[in-house]
């Protein structure tokens, strides 16, 4: 959530910010004329209890009895115009929040410009090591042959955009799983294991809601919801709390599985495991002083980068522009793998430098010192990397002709086997 004094100061900024990345600049001038009517209701508030103040102290004084009835009447008119204020504030104020609570992040000046995904700034390619096979097939058609991937019997328990992992194919996913929390834990993350389900306010405090309602699932009785990402649970992790100098910074990192919805993806990638109702992640995630949060949104990218070259791949690392970036980012680096089968780039991390929005929902701040004022923290996210896109991408990369699929070599001990072949 942006800061009230910003959007009061520096409208034009905020404006401008608006349009940089697609949004109706129209929000902005609703934020403002609510925050001035708010300012003026507790105004008038003030001035009423001022007044009611000051009278009651005459009445205590006053010897004649009609006159002090007259005040006492003329007191409960103040009173009842002070209840008719505090609706009012009320209402402005949810109002104001209802705003607010949907402005997105300021980006980052060194944030591309551009409105959509063709503005985005591709950084770097790195060429990996990985085999490259000729005529390579498809993950779905790769690993229904192995008998790895079970379309039919995910969509009879779960409907469409849901798949069964069989024998090799499920250690497989675990491998990968268990891999990147062990490379992140030596990278110096504090692996932490997550509730599946959060409350209302905990997807409020990490930016989810309320504008991404309609792409969550949950449990309205009970206000359950299922996790889009474990960075909504390790964002509250310090929720309301004000963190020492010397905490900072805080690297967590956590496995959980994701549900979305995908709306605004239907019709898309409709083949493969490619995208779905439920995958997992491993997300590494970052407290860090204001001062600092720079520095370490480049040592993030190149934890998530260490995890492609070690699985040796082919991937490219872009810049997002100010159209395509999530609500909360200031900055934002995709990761990309080439999969030879589906013949394209696919997105397996983004890493981004959240600022202080996320800590404002959330509450979290820190001390430098004894007695000093407290300040926001800065917050940082990245996929250390998405399922089951990495699991397609080692699927594809190490195809061999014979149709078995040759384990990366990071992955062997949590795989138990060099060679996945059918049947396994």
């Amino acid at each position: 959530m942006l800061d009230i004094n910003l959007i009061r100061t520096q409208p034009d900024l905020v404006r401008q910010a608006l349009i940089n990345r697609g949004d109706k600049p129209e929000s902005l001038d609703a934020v403002l004329q609510l925050d001035a009517q708010r300012r003026e209701i507790l105004k008038q508030s003030e001035q009423l209890r001022s007044l009611r103040n000051s009278v009651s102290k005459e009445i205590g004084r006053m010897a004649d009895a009609a006159g002090r009835e007259a005040k006492k009447t003329e007191m409960r008119q103040v009173g009842d115009q002070i209840s008719a204020l505090e609706t009012e504030l009320a209402q402005v104020e949810s109002n104001l929040e209802a705003y607010t609570s949907v402005l997105p992040n300021i980006p980052d000046p060194r944030t591309p410009v551009g409105l959509d995904e063709d503005h985005n700034v591709i950084l770097r390619t790195i060429e990996g090591t990985a085999p490259k096979p000729a005529n390579p097939k498809p993950h779905w058609d790769l690993g229904t042959d192995l008998g790895l991937i079970d379309f039919e019997r995910g969509v009879k328990l779960s409907g469409s955009r849901f798949y069964v992992l069989n024998g090799a194919g499920a250690r497989l996913q675990r491998a990968l799983i268990a891999y990147m929390l062990d490379l992140h834990t030596r990278q110096g993350y504090h692996e932490v294991y997550l509730p599946f389900m959060v409350k209302r306010q905990t997807l409020f405090a990490a930016g989810q809601l309320p504008k991404f309602a309609d792409n969550l699932f949950h449990d309205a009785e009970v206000d359950a919801w299922m996790v889009p990402t474990a960075e909504v649970p390790i964002t509250n992790l310090h929720g309301d709390e004000i963190l020492d100098l010397e905490d900072l910074p805080k690297w967590y990192c956590a496995y959980t599985p994701c549900f979305r919805r995908e709306k605004a993806a239907a019709g898309k990638d409709v083949r493969g495991i490619k995208r779905g109702y439920q995958f997992d992640k491993v997300e590494m995630y970052m407290f860090s002083l204001p001062e600092k949060s720079d520095d370490y949104l480049e040592q993030m990218r190149e934890h998530a980068e260490e995890t492609c070259r070690a699985l040796g791949f082919t991937y490219r690392v872009k810049q997002l522009c100010t159209g395509d970036m999530g609500i909360c980012a200031r900055m934002t680096y995709d990761i990309e793998v080439w999969a030879p089968g589906c013949n394209e780039w696919l997105e397996v991390s983004s890493v981004s430098n959240v600022g202080d929005y996320q800590a404002r929902r959330a509450n979290i701040k820190f001390r430098r010192e004894r007695g000093a004022k407290t300040e926001f923290v800065h917050t940082l996210n990245g996929s250390g990397l998405g399922l089951p896109r990495t699991l397609i991408a080692v699927m594809e990369n190490y195809q061999q002709p014979d149709g078995s699929i040759i384990v990366p070599e990071v992955l062997r001990n949590f795989v138990g086997t060099d060679v996945i072949r059918k049947g396994e």
